[in-house]
């Protein structure tokens, strides 16, 4: 099972698209490694540098609609081979939702108003933000200097199974 812990990214957005994730001139390599240096470098945010938000983190929050666009799996690998196992955030495209779990990374959905009380109290922080993720209790444990909290999630029984197993590809060579 991969690593659900780090320190978290902010992302205030809604609707970051997969070629915003990793580059569409990028499809063409066929390793997750060639992906690694690519992701989100056309990502325009305020405040927001790829050459140096992307390293030291691993955990993504962010607003809804997360992985629009194309449906490419190229976008979780560059997410992946970075180091980030989790995003979360207020909803998914269904179809990048769905690659997050084939490849054993946990895209995890809270509500809205979660979400934005995320941002007011951590996002703006000085202060690095970490965050463990619980998948066997469900729980998201956000620890902020002194400040620690504790929040559940859901997650489909059959998500789970493939974030534990590793990913589809594991899952299917254990049952079938």
């Amino acid at each position: 099972m991969k690593d659900f812990k780090g320190q978290v990214l902010f992302l205030d957005r809604s609707d970051i698209n997969t070629d915003e994730i990793i580059p569409a001139k990028y499809l063409t390599e066929n390793s997750k490694k060639a992906l690694k240096p690519f992701l989100m470098e056309d990502l325009k945010l305020d405040g927001f540098n790829p050459e140096h938000d992307i390293e030291n983190n691993s955990i993504i929050v962010t607003r809804a609609n997360f992985g629009c666009g194309s449906s490419r799996e190229h976008a979780p690998w560059a997410l992946e081979v970075n180091g980030y196992n989790v995003v979360i955030a207020e909803s998914f495209a269904r179809i990048f939702e769905q690659n997050m779990f084939n490849c054993g990374m946990a895209a995890i959905r809270l509500p809205g108003k979660t979400i934005d009380r995320l941002f007011d109290q951590y996002g703006s922080l000085s202060d690095p933000v970490y965050i463990e993720i619980d998948i066997k209790n469900f729980d998201i444990i956000i620890t902020a200097g002194d400040k620690k909290e504790s929040i559940g999630f859901e997650i489909s029984k059959f998500n789970a199974e493939l974030i534990h197993a590793g990913g589809w590809v594991e899952y299917a060579d254990v049952r079938y």
